[in-house]
């Protein structure tokens, strides 16, 4: 059981440093959110320069699909490292994908353009487009990467596990 719990440890930690690789994935590939600038009023706005555009769903795209990838790559490594599978390997990648989603949010969002949007307009004047700051609102995706973890290792484990013997009748 140590070893077991040990190589858990393992896992978790490995599967959570992914979140960097997800993270600057995310930041490098994820579609921007064009906004423009402007004063009303004697007072600065935002508004978003294309009011139709789905970049911010693309956005909360690319992380989950990317995350899926990380899920099922994660989860075919774990599985090559210890075929034999158990509860602390799937607790392992399922904790180690939830960390690593949340790195990848939060590196993303760091490496992302500013968050201050209404300082951005000012120093890139009235009327320039500019992008707005990598946002996922789709929550529900940090959970992606431990879900399809889980998926493709239960498959895996499945189809290429080791099998428990077959219980031979002794002869009559």
């Amino acid at each position: 059981m140590k070893t077991e719990l040990r190589e858990a440890a393992v896992v978790t930690v490995v599967v959570a440093l992914g979140g960097v690789l997800l993270g600057l994935l995310w930041w490098w590939l994820a579609s921007s959110v064009p906004l423009v600038g402007d004063v009303v009023d004697g007072r600065w706005v935002v508004y978003v320069k294309d009011s139709e555009g789905e970049q911010a769903i693309g956005v909360d795209g690319t992380f989950t699909l990317l995350a899926l990838g990380m899920g099922a790559l994660s989860a075919v490594g774990a599985f090559l490292v210890r075929r034999r599978g158990g509860v602390p390997l799937v607790v392992a990648l399922t904790v180690g994908g939830l960390l690593g989603s949340v790195l990848a949010w939060r590196l993303g969002v760091w490496l992302g353009p500013a968050q201050d949007v209404i300082a951005h307009a000012k120093d890139v004047g009235k009327g320039v487009t500019f992008s707005a700051p990598l946002k996922l609102g789709a929550k529900g995706a940090l959970l992606v990467w431990s879900l399809g973890a889980l998926v493709v290792h239960l498959g895996l484990t499945g189809l290429f596990g080791p099998r428990d013997p077959e219980d031979v009748a002794p002869p009559v």
